[in-house]
């Protein structure tokens, strides 16, 4: 019998092997930031030429902010364009904001129009003339009881701290708040804010956000926190911010300090493609966790950039080598301007059925909807409950198997 097992069991696991040869054979062939980390490195070389910086300056996350470009006349040094690519360029910025710190530009291939890298931070004409969607899909004027605040659940709630980001996405949910100067959300409505959750006792768990909230001073950031620390309901707090994707010399040891003082603090960052997860991603998101932060990631779905089953599994498996916990797939929201980045949702269902049961339960995020109007996420899942009696069901396993559960109590 326990041979009979054993022959059992080395069929069963050649047949888990088959199951995910097409990973297999497809992880080894994709770009990831510490694969390209050589090229990025050369590419960050000419770009310090360029701009005349040294490597001190370079990794000063305030010299990066101060050198973003964001006209195609500089941009036309860096990556190869054509001259119908730069008007292109110009159109679509006469009417969305774009600017690009020169770290996140350099994991550009400045030969490929088609990077993934690109299509998130260089806006097109598509941009100009798409006039599908809605500038604010979500309809946040509509759900916000107190300045600064986005409430659209029972016990939590965004207070949204600056309209400032590092760089601008291209698919950008709030981009109507991104003007041509960067501001922080005045003092008063931020106490305003503050005064709003100390009076409501059911909020639990506050996320700073924008713009991205660790765009703030360290100074203005510490008082917001020592504020949320002081009202005795607020349970967790937690940071919206993409810096670790596109400014990871923003994460220093004094904003790290400073953020270990305010525990338990989590960090949700937005990783959308394995190129973005770099040696130097890498550091920045380790100095977090070490701080005792806890770092989840928001990638947003979006066509030709990570609509694939296959790139979303590697992406995920990045990330969780980094410590950053794979958390929720966004399906792109209706944003005026970007619905060349929508994917339809069967999309996402299918990166679904390819991750449960295929790799480990810490590489499945939640895929969701942002319900219309402002009501929230919405879980999308496959459907493996089949049918249910009294006592019994039908479950579909991640394997498509169809099987039957007992579903009685003892008597």
């Amino acid at each position: 019998m326990k041979d009979e097992g054993r022959k059992i069991s080395l069929e069963r696991a050649k047949e888990l092997k088959d199951s995910i040869s097409d990973y297999l054979e497809y992880r080894d062939t994709v770009a990831t930031g510490f694969k390209e980390w050589e090229k990025i490195k050369a590419r960050q070389e000419n770009i310090k030429r360029i701009l005349g910086a040294s490597q001190e300056d370079w990794q000063n996350w305030k010299w990066q902010l101060r050198n973003r470009i964001d006209d195609p006349d500089t941009l036309a040094k860096i990556i190869n364009l054509s001259s119908e690519e730069k008007e292109e360029i110009s159109l679509a910025g006469s009417k969305f904001r774009w600017a690009v710190v020169p770290y996140y530009l350099s994991l550009i291939n400045p030969d490929d129009p088609g990077d993934p890298v690109r299509l998130q931070s260089i806006p097109t004409a598509k941009e100009y003339f798409d006039q599908c969607g809605d500038m604010d899909p979500m309809d946040e004027e509509f759900s916000s009881p107190a300045p600064a605040i986005t409430r659209r659940y029972p016990d939590r709630l965004i207070i949204n701290v600056t309209n400032q980001c590092s760089s601008y996405c291209r698919h950008c949910q709030r981009r109507r708040n991104i003007g041509e100067v960067d501001k922080q959300t005045p003092r008063r409505d931020i106490e305003a804010a503050l005064h709003y959750i100390a009076q409501n006792e059911e909020i639990r768990d506050v996320l700073l956000t924008g713009g991205d909230s660790l765009m703030l001073p360290e100074g203005t950031l510490d008082w917001i926190l020592t504020e949320l620390d002081n009202i005795p309901h607020v349970e967790i707090k937690r940071l919206g911010s993409r810096v670790p994707v596109s400014l990871p010399y923003r994460v220093t040891d004094e904003l790290c300090k400073m953020l270990s003082s305010h525990l338990p603090l989590y960090v949700n960052t937005h990783f959308n493609h394995p190129l973005e997860v770099t040696p130097d991603a890498r550091e920045a998101c380790l100095k977090l966790t070490k701080s005792g932060i806890i770092l989840g990631n928001q990638a947003v779905l979006l066509k030709g950039i990570n609509n694939d089953p296959l790139l979303m599994k590697k992406l995920n498996h990045e990330l969780l080598k980094i410590m950053v916990l794979p958390y929720l797939i966004f399906h792109a929201k209706s944003v005026r301007g970007t619905s060349h980045f929508r994917t339809r949702v069967e999309d996402g269902i299918e990166i679904m059925e390819k991750l449960r049961g295929y790799t480990s339960g810490l590489a499945v995020p939640t895929y969701v909807i942002n319900a219309p109007h402002g009501y929230g996420k919405t879980p999308m899942f496959p459907e493996y409950l089949v049918s249910m009696g009294r006592n019994k069901l039908l479950i579909r396993t991640w394997e498509k198997r169809v099987l039957e559960y007992e579903n009685d109590e003892e008597a």
